[in-house]
């Protein structure tokens, strides 16, 4: 007769809350369902156990004999039995039945060998709805993975996806991040026993093709500026992301010396109308090959810049 780790069962640890212990029974319990995955008979096995591992953890008196005694059952305590294998409430008028154990009918050969011997292989009572084999389970949730450029979140956008066969036309808000997840409700899959449709989940993965870099919505670019403008100033002719810019340069613009042009960054995600700034790091280029009048001025110069 086999030990059975029932925070195993659920994916939680010895220290979950009541409340992580009823969330992650509630999406196994979905995940395995039988309405879920007809004539499956793993699954039935795992739905059969988040039930039993649920049976235990999610009440407080038996969760207590079981970390008491663990793995060194066989020499514990005799358990009080069960008295009742299901219970009902009301709401609404509408009377429902509660889960004891099998999942299938509450049928006592529906527990664990283990089970059994611990707790006497019936219901401990609990009168919690979520456990009824009426109970409403919202469906499963869908993931999806959706590869853009920049360029195609700069402004808000419509795409259809494909998922699960079904086409889903979504609207994509502006700035939308590489890694985010959005939530699109009600395109998961079918509810059980009548319970709402799950949701769908999209991560974007954002590919950045543009000789700008992002950061927090703010964009960076590195402008080339020749000698000349550099030393004397000037007009110079920028891009930004949509389009092109003035920018004045003082005279004796330095290497390196930056500029920001605010509002010209990237959207703002869901913040209608705000953009981040655009950050211009200018490069000064000098003239690798110059003509003999070119070298005869620069010495000139040169000349005159002596102490």
């Amino acid at each position: 007769m086999a030990y059975m780790d029932y925070y195993k069962i659920l994916g939680v640890d010895k220290n979950a809350t009541e409340a992580d212990i009823k969330k992650a029974y509630r999406k196994l319990a979905r995940k395995y369902h039988p309405d879920v995955n007809p004539n499956d008979k793993e699954a039935e096995r795992k739905f059969k156990e988040i039930n039993e591992a649920n049976e235990v953890l999610g009440n407080a008196e038996n969760r207590k004999k079981y970390d008491q005694y663990g793995e060194h059952w066989k020499h514990g305590e005799e358990y009080e039995k069960a008295r009742q294998q299901q219970k009902s409430y009301s709401t609404g008028g509408n009377q429902q039945h509660y889960y004891s154990g099998g999942g299938f009918g509450g049928d006592e050969g529906d527990f664990s060998d283990f089970f059994e011997s611990m707790f006497g292989g019936r219901s401990s009572g609990r009168t919690e709805g979520f456990r009824g084999q009426n109970v409403r389970f919202k469906g499963q949730d869908f993931n999806a993975e959706l590869q853009l450029n920049l360029r195609d979140v700069y402004q808000k956008h419509q795409q259809t996806l494909a998922v699960n066969g079904k086409n889903i036309r979504i609207t994509i808000p502006a700035g939308v991040e590489d890694g985010q997840t959005i939530r699109i409700p009600g395109y998961g899959g079918e509810g059980v026993n009548g319970g709402p449709k799950g949701d769908l989940y999209i991560t974007f993965r954002i590919v950045n093709n543009t000789p700008f870099k992002i950061e927090d919505g703010n964009l960076y670019l590195t402008a080339d500026v020749d000698l000349y403008t550099a030393v004397l100033g000037g007009e110079l002719v920028v891009d930004t992301f949509d389009g092109k810019a003035k920018v004045n340069l003082k005279p004796g613009t330095q290497n390196g010396a930056k500029v920001k042009l605010k509002g010209k960054g990237f959207p703002k995600y869901k913040q209608e109308g705000v953009s981040g700034d655009l950050y211009i790091t200018f490069k000064v280029v000098i003239p690798q090959e110059l003509t003999a009048k070119e070298r005869e001025l620069f010495t000139e110069l040169k000349n005159l810049r002596k102490p």
